[in-house]
């Protein structure tokens, strides 16, 4: 199972903007080379929409490493938004935190892995469970 580390609230701060290109950078077909520098872009106003609710923490393990998140990645998990069918979620089974995609099936509420190297997790009536936040984001080194 994936350990949350760390969880930390996210404290306001002064905005802090990062200098940013004018347009968006093609994936595709390269386009001409603009030499345009935008303003900025406040990476809390971009990534944080709830701060009361919003918290971060950093990866230990690799169980959701087929969808992207690895060990030592920072997610930013927001407890206002509402768990649904599909949401990676950190979730707090039985005294513990782990990291899953929730999915909703007719035999209850399962939390599963993105690496086959991991059992999905059948959360069975009388468990200690709560789906404690959503991801919203996940900040990476490459």
């Amino acid at each position: 199972m994936s350990r949350i580390e760390d969880i930390k609230p996210i404290t306001p701060v002064e905005p802090f903007a990062v200098a940013s290109l004018g347009e968006a950078v093609p994936a595709g077909f390269p386009s001409p080379a603009q030499d345009h520098i935008d303003d900025g872009i406040d990476l809390n106003r971009e990534l944080i929409h709830h701060p009361a609710s919003t918290f971060c923490a950093r990866v230990a393990g690799d169980s959701m490493r087929d969808c992207g998140i690895d060990d030592g990645d920072l997610l930013i998990i927001d407890k206002s938004i509402e768990p649904r069918e599909g949401s990676i979620a950190v979730c707090f089974v039985d005294g513990e935190f782990t990291l899953k995609r929730i999915s909703i099936r007719r035999d209850g509420i399962w939390l599963e892995p993105a690496n086959p190297q991991y059992p999905a997790l059948h959360v069975v009536e009388g468990s200690n469970f709560q789906v404690w936040g959503i991801v919203s984001y996940v900040v990476k080194a490459m």
